[in-house]
């Protein structure tokens, strides 16, 4: 099996780009490959027009931050972000001008003359990205580099990202595993499975329009729910009185997969599909409803997004219904591929 499978993207000049999926989806090793540090068997990699497939990690015009922060213990803040300008031979003027724009930058000046240990993790990881953006590449490759921060602290930093990206229009490529990141950072996402591109877009689109039921599954926190139905002469039947009207030949078989997100499904006083609470979520303004309902003789798991109201008892049976019967998503049953 192949790590990356025939993995095509073009990323254009100055676009935040991240790759996301779960674990061993081949995200971080198409990263490292860009970068030199994995061989390609097949294809070849392109940076500005240039091919860089046979080129040497730092022949290649690129900064890579990692997951770790791979800082010198016995280096200061300044000596660090300097250092591989220092290898480069650069003037000692012009390695402290870059160091300290970058400081400015990223809120680093105060902290030049310390030394890792007195840092905290967020202050390290700006430091790690000081020494990628002193060199001015071509790109920024970014490998999970948030996943070692708290939560608190791991939103305020990917806001700085994405502001700094934009400041220095600089190409980036960010890998994560956390759809949340993706959704919120890049341009475009790629999603990955097994090493196989399964969709590039922008967030709204992945959301909106997923190709198909991995993405519809994997984008969307909480997920979306996803069922399979049987098509009926006037529509899909779902189980009691929940009936989704289709548009004409918009199925061919007997039976599709529906797709609905939490927000696209509403508690109501009678009719609908019969649901029995297993967990209320509450996050302030809104709140999430678990449940299970039996659909076509088989229990699934149901989200239900809930914004007013009184809030369901665990245990208590509730009625649930479209919100908007247009806004569902169709998918093949054999190939898990969107219906047009």
């Amino acid at each position: 099996m192949r790590a990356v499978d025939k993995l095509d993207l073009r990323v254009a000049d100055g676009e935040f780009l991240v790759l996301v999926g779960p674990s061993g989806s081949g995200k971080s090793t198409a990263l490292r490959m860009l970068a030199g540090l994995e061989d390609v068997d097949e294809g070849s990699v392109l940076i500005g027009g240039r091919d860089v497939t046979t080129e040497a990690p730092k022949d290649r015009d690129i900064a890579m931050v990692f997951q770790s922060y791979a800082l010198y213990p016995h280096m200061t803040v300044a000596e660090n972000m300097g250092f591989a300008l220092k290898l480069q031979r650069l003037p000692k003027a012009r390695i402290a001008e870059r160091v300290a724009e970058a400081a400015r930058l990223l809120d680093l000046t105060p902290y030049l003359d310390r030394r890792p240990r007195a840092l905290s993790g967020g202050q390290r990881q700006r430091v790690a990205m000081g020494r990628a953006i002193v060199r001015e590449p071509s790109v920024f490759l970014m490998d999970e580099p948030l996943s070692n921060l708290d939560a608190k602290l791991r939103v305020e930093t990917r806001a700085n990202i994405t502001a700094l990206q934009s400041r220095l229009g600089t190409t980036t490529l960010y890998v994560t595993h956390d759809q949340v990141e993706a959704m919120t950072m890049g341009h475009r996402v790629a999603v990955l499975r097994d090493g196989v591109l399964q969709q590039c877009a922008t967030p709204r689109e992945l959301y909106d329009r997923p190709g198909n039921t991995f993405v519809a599954g994997f984008i969307g926190s909480p997920a979306m729910n996803l069922v399979t139905v049987t098509v009926g002469d006037d529509g899909a039947l779902l189980a009691d009185d929940l009936v989704v009207p289709l548009p004409r030949g918009a199925v061919s078989g007997p039976e599709v997969v529906l797709g609905v997100r939490p927000e696209g499904l509403r508690l109501v006083g009678e009719g609908g599909l019969a649901m029995t609470v297993q967990l209320v979520e509450e996050l302030g303004a809104d709140a999430f409803v678990y449940g299970e309902a039996m659909i076509n003789g088989a229990a699934k798991r149901i989200v239900v997004r809930v914004s007013d109201g009184a809030l369901p008892a665990f245990g208590e049976t509730v009625r649930v219904a479209l919100r908007e019967p247009h806004r569902v998503h169709l998918f093949d049953p054999a190939t898990g591929v969107r219906n047009p």
